[in-house]
């Protein structure tokens, strides 16, 4: 085997953490691909006798590139972030394996949500050490700072995840929440979506620059949206979205949205809808 062959090996081997930890970090299946290509091409160039741990090297290069990738995004950005859904990963209700190893790379949307509003150097200490096992001591120069501060970067992004949705476990259960809300939503039976919705639930959908954004708030405000979106005649075909229960609605035969909610005790307490026509397109549903 030649030392090219050798090191695409060796790179192969990292391929799935490295994806994820950008995918945490960026919320971008597009993006996190990028991030991971440009790992490769860096190690491509660099001196492989030089890296003792090519692991520990890679991750260092990604964790990089996603935060300039981050601190870009904020500065340009022009749209409030809590009207950005990020990327969803979809796969059929009953996965094949191939599926499941995408499903891997996933984590989920609420918490992405969630996560969005961190800033670059939080979400980066966040994701590298609560998620990652990532040391402080290492996160430290990634981000300029000593590991101390790394720490307190990770606790204040802490405190803010721990108000994200935590959805119920069962998928079943999550499907029969979704199931009852899409039966009332259909018949207009709004007491029956007032049941099924949590009365502080939040309601997130993205439809891109051109399309726009909105933000709802409140089980009366997110009803009415419900029973307006029935009227639009949509086909809803369940699939799971970053794990969990969800729907992707199709208007002859073509994909209009991904449908996310979070439901929990129940009941449904978030919803994430990504209906960007050009990110839809990028995820070959």
């Amino acid at each position: 085997m030649t030392v090219d062959a050798i090191l695409v090996e060796q790179f192969e081997a990292h391929r799935d953490r490295l994806r994820g930890v950008a995918y945490r970090m960026l919320g971008s299946v597009t993006e996190a691909e990028d991030a991971v290509q440009e790992a490769w091409l860096r190690l491509s160039r660099a001196d492989p006798g030089g890296v003792a741990n090519l692991g520990g090297w890679l991750t260092t290069v990604v964790s990089r590139v996603c935060l300039d990738a981050l601190r870009s995004r904020k500065s340009r950005r022009e749209e409030p972030l809590e009207t950005h859904v990020p990327d969803t990963i979809v796969a059929a209700a009953d996965p094949d394996p191939a599926e499941q190893a995408v499903l891997a790379d996933s984590v989920g949307l609420a918490l992405l949500v969630v996560l969005e509003t961190l800033s670059p150097a939080e979400r980066l200490a966040f994701v590298l050490h609560d998620l990652f096992g990532v040391p402080f001591a290492e996160i430290a120069p990634i981000v300029g700072r000593t590991p101390a501060t790394a720490a307190q970067l990770a606790s204040r992004a802490r405190r803010r995840v721990r108000r994200a949705a935590q959805p119920d476990a069962d998928v079943a259960a999550q499907r029969e929440v979704i199931d009852a809300f899409l039966a009332a939503s259909r018949s207009g039976d709004f007491d029956a979506l007032l049941a099924v919705l949590d009365p502080d639930v939040v309601l997130r959908a993205d439809a891109g620059v051109a399309g726009g954004s909105r933000l709802v708030r409140g089980a009366t405000a997110v009803a009415n949206q419900a029973v307006l979106f029935e009227q639009i005649g949509a086909e809803s075909r369940p699939v799971l979205v970053n794990g969990a229960a969800g729907l992707v609605a199709l208007v002859d035969g073509k994909p209009m949205s991904v449908f996310c909610p979070t439901v929990r005790a129940g009941r449904i307490v978030e919803i994430n809808i990504l209906a960007d026509p050009e990110r839809l397109a990028s995820l070959n549903l």
